[in-house]
């Protein structure tokens, strides 16, 4: 009888409760091993050497680091391994957002328990997985062409160094500490946060964090 492949997942969700739903509907499949759990991306990026997983469960919105920009270096960084994105948001920005960002699939969180263990089972082949809570309407908005512009500001106008500046500001981090974060100096951070503001013509933090929020970078809790 051929030996069956253990597919080797990392849970990444900055609430416990969901990273353990998580784990108790994957532990029911003796094909699945949860090799760790980690709560922001920053922490993620440091165990997938250490862990190895074949597949990495991501919500998208967590602190510190958020997953699209943790997808993004786990694309570069280690591109064998396939992230699964987990959120609330449905709307085609987030979906376009995680899938240029190197995503293998997208769920949304209220899908049930037999799609998310086909989903890992999908992408660890390499195929990509949709939501089917996802609408015909958002799927046919994201495959649309974008030939139409407008004035509205979108997150990838912004670098990646300036996403990871925009989510720490949003979540109350003060530039000390973000220089001390991304160990840049206070001069850089200002200058990021100048061009931030400069991109998407907000001027002040308010506007900042619920630009970053409706986005999906981060979630309205504080740090």
């Amino acid at each position: 009888m051929e030996e069956q492949m253990t597919i080797k997942v990392l849970i990444a969700d900055d609430h416990e409760v969901v990273r353990e739903g998580i784990k108790r509907i994957l532990d029911e499949d003796s094909q699945v091993e949860i090799v760790g759990q980690v709560s922001d991306g920053r922490t993620l990026l440091s165990e997938i050497p250490k862990l190895k997983p074949d597949v990495i469960v991501m919500d998208i919105t967590m602190p510190d680091m958020n997953g699209i920009e943790a997808t993004r270096r786990i694309e570069r960084d280690y591109p064998k391994v396939k992230v699964l994105g987990l959120s609330m948001h449905s709307n085609r920005r987030h979906i376009k957002e995680m899938f240029e960002a190197g995503a293998h699939g997208y769920l949304i969180k209220n899908s049930s328990l037999q799609e998310l263990r086909d989903a890992v089972h999908a992408v660890v082949q390499g195929q990509k997985f949709l939501s089917s809570q996802i609408t015909s309407d958002v799927i046919f908005e994201y495959l649309k062409p974008a030939d139409v512009e407008d004035d509205t500001p979108y997150i990838w106008m912004l670098t990646g160094r300036e996403r990871e500046v925009l989510q720490l500001l949003a979540e109350g981090f003060t530039n000390r500490e973000i220089s001390d974060k991304l160990s840049v100096s206070g001069r850089t951070v200002e200058a990021h946060r100048s061009n931030i503001m400069r991109k998407l013509d907000i001027h002040h933090l308010p506007g900042l964090t619920k630009f970053a929020i409706t986005e999906g970078l981060t979630s309205p809790e504080p740090k």
